[in-house]
């Protein structure tokens, strides 16, 4: 194993959260493949610079605070990076139910706050409010409760 390359992998962890896909596409940027990249994986593994459970936490956690994302929609991004369904219940841990409906009510206001000055129709409002809810990747049934005690 390529000591040069293993130090350039594990100052890539060091600088943000990774998965294991995303350090197996970076080493083959560096023209590293097969067995010598799942060495190089398993050392990083070793020295805890890479953790699937610690990036879905940080993940979900971010996206959910910054990006006022819903569960739905972390939850099909940490799937599609390719982690396993026990690192990404614990990423969703990360999100406490009462945090998780107040962001949702937060969203909303001030969503309808900026939508009351252009539409009239409350029936639009609703939908629109909805949509916009909808596609952050809240649940439906949480959205139309949060929308109808506006």
């Amino acid at each position: 194993m390529d000591r040069l390359i293993l130090q350039k992998a594990a100052s890539y962890c060091a600088y943000q959260e990774r998965t294991q896909d995303e350090v197996k596409q970076r080493l083959k940027k560096w023209n590293v493949w097969g067995d010598e990249a799942d060495e190089i994986i398993a050392e990083l593994i070793s020295m805890n610079y890479l953790s699937e459970e610690r990036f879905a936490k940080t993940y979900a956690g971010g996206k959910f605070r910054v990006k006022n994302w819903g569960r739905m929609k972390i939850r099909q991004e940490l799937n599609r990076r390719g982690l396993s369904t026990y690192s990404i219940e614990k990423g969703m841990n990360e999100i406490g139910d009462e945090d998780y409906v107040a962001g949702l009510r937060e969203l909303l206001a001030k969503k309808r706050n900026l939508l009351s000055k252009t539409e009239t129709d409350p029936f639009k409002l609703k939908q629109k409010l909805a949509r916009f809810a909808l596609g952050k990747g809240y649940e439906s049934e949480l959205v139309w409760k949060e929308i109808g005690e506006l």
